[in-house]
């Protein structure tokens, strides 16, 4: 026992920390030899003097009502993690951030409080350098959303315009200039692609995507990758598969159906020939959806990195477009959405890419749907509807207009809200409206055909086209009806089809109208 008694004087005297004894009127009763090292008073010094010895003049205010909150409550708690401020004085009259474990204890009814206080400086500095490490990240991401904002809609602007300009030249060139304005036509395409990655991938790291989760139908997803890449897979000689199954999914139509447009678009871009399939597989716990191509496959050394950004596979020379985005975006879409990727390959035999989502994300498709949706041609239609074009930007604007006159459309234009009013008093039925999203900072091109169809009475047809297309669709409380929704840069031919398939419906419902009235 005396041993055991020495042990525990020593251990007062010698603690790491300074440990300080104070009674309830706050007068020190105790001091271990720790307090010289760190305050540079002799433990006799500081017996019976109030504890605001130890504490810097400015503060000693606030001591005072900390002390008294404390002993109305007492308990062991950590000072120095709920005041900021926290510092002690130094007998030279110097002072250090100091860290303090208080903890309350009676002798015959007499309530004291042990104090261990220890130089904080150091960790003050860390926490220092975290918190302007955290505002100057917190800086950054603020300009990285403002860039992106901007880059939505101002980057992409005139990439549109240089497209439709480029469509509409094609449609008068001598046959000599075809060819040039078709690699024309192609770089384009790569330039869309590239900046879509870019801003794609820095919106998903930036934080700014959160998932809007919906009931949306397999079939309707996978019918609008056959709308866009089956025309291509046929320009390119690539037989062009999918079998659906009969599921609706819980999830973010826009980000999944991203998902599915990167895998099947690598698929396309790295196939030479043979075939790109897409096919549904219920099983007892996920859906896997495969993507498998014939094309030139990946390395097994390299699998381990497709996922990485701006990584791309060495292609044995081919040229293929690209930053090497698509995959990276995947991962982060798929860690979003709560789904999984995995990438199988064999060089020269192709590429197999499995998404598996699991069952609880999953139910069946209601009784009576049509699970075998097919695309509609809509070449041949003969384009005798007026488009009424609303759009702010100049450039944008001439082209668009230059571009849908050569297609054999009856264009008239508006560059505001303000005229667009006065544009939509000369409506008629059988009119499309085309129109820009991003007007004003008052105004919207969806605001716009909203008034419209309230004016009017009825759900004039509309071609919405936004820089920041996901950010919209997510927006929609929900669907908006007789109205097709397009990405900037617009793609020409998709263009054309929302307006074809808008007057071909406007004419279905102008004759059923007239046919009920016989």
């Amino acid at each position: 026992m005396d041993q055991l008694s020495d042990i525990t004087q020593h251990l007062l005297r010698f603690s790491p920390d300074a440990l300080i004894v104070v009674d309830a009127a706050g007068c020190i009763r105790f001091a271990n030899h720790t307090v010289t090292e760190l305050f540079g008073y002799e433990p006799e010094q500081l017996l019976d003097k109030p504890l605001e010895t130890l504490i810097p003049e400015r503060l000693r205010g606030k001591h005072v009502s900390h002390l008294t909150g404390f002993l109305s409550r007492p308990g062991n708690r950590e000072m120095g993690a709920r005041i900021a401020d926290l510092f002690a004085r130094r007998a030279d009259g110097s002072e250090f951030a100091a860290g303090i474990r208080l903890a309350p204890f009676k002798i015959g009814g007499t309530l004291f409080v042990a104090a261990a206080i220890r130089d904080n400086t150091e960790r003050q500095k860390i926490n220092e350098a975290l918190i302007a490490a955290r505002e100057d990240a917190d800086r950054a991401n603020r300009a990285k959303s403002r860039f992106l904002a901007t880059a939505s809609h101002d980057l992409r602007q005139p990439i549109q315009t240089i497209r439709l300009l480029n469509a509409a030249m094609l449609k008068i060139s001598r046959p000599d200039l075809r060819e040039l304005l078709q690699q024309q036509e192609r770089a384009i395409e790569g330039m869309t692609r590239m900046l879509n990655a870019l801003l794609d991938i820095s919106r998903l790291e930036s934080g700014a995507i959160e998932p809007q989760i919906s009931n949306v139908p397999l079939t309707d997803v996978l019918h609008q990758l056959t709308t866009e890449f089956e025309s291509v897979a046929q320009a390119r000689g690539i037989a062009f598969r999918i079998e659906p199954a009969a599921l609706v999914v819980s999830t973010d139509r826009t980000l999944f159906y991203q998902l599915l447009q990167n895998l099947v678009g690598n698929a396309l871009k790295y196939t030479d020939q043979g075939e790109v399939s897409v096919l549904c597989a219920p099983g007892s716990s996920a859906l896997t959806i495969t993507v498998s191509d014939s094309g030139i496959g990946i390395p097994a050394d390299k699998l381990d990195r497709i996922f990485d950004e701006y990584y791309q596979v060495d292609t044995q020379g081919a040229k293929r477009m690209g930053v090497g985005l698509g995959l990276a975006i995947v991962k982060e879409v798929a860690r979003l959405l709560g789904f999984s990727v995995s990438i199988t390959s064999r060089v020269g035999e192709g590429t197999r890419a499995t998404v598996s989502i699991p069952n609880q994300y999953l139910m069946a498709m209601p009784a009576g749907a049509d699970v075998t949706s097919t695309v509609e041609p809509v070449g041949g239609i003969t384009r005798r509807s007026r488009v009424l074009l609303v759009e702010d930007n100049d450039g944008v604007r001439l082209a668009t207009e230059l571009f849908l006159r050569f297609e054999g459309f009856h264009v008239e234009s508006a560059a505001s809200a303000a005229e667009a009013e006065v544009l939509f008093e000369r409506f008629q039925r059988g009119d499309v409206i085309v129109a820009d999203y991003h007007l004003d900072g008052r105004n919207t091109g969806l605001e716009l055909l909203t008034r419209l169809r309230q004016r009017i009475g009825f759900e004039v047809p509309g071609v919405v086209l936004s820089g920041d297309l996901p950010s919209v669709l997510r927006s929609l409380r929900s669907p908006v009806p007789n109205c097709r929704f397009l990405s900037k840069p617009v793609d020409t031919a998709a263009l054309l089809d929302a307006i074809d398939e808008l007057s071909a419906e406007a004419g279905g419902t102008l004759r059923s109208a007239a046919g009920g009235t016989g």
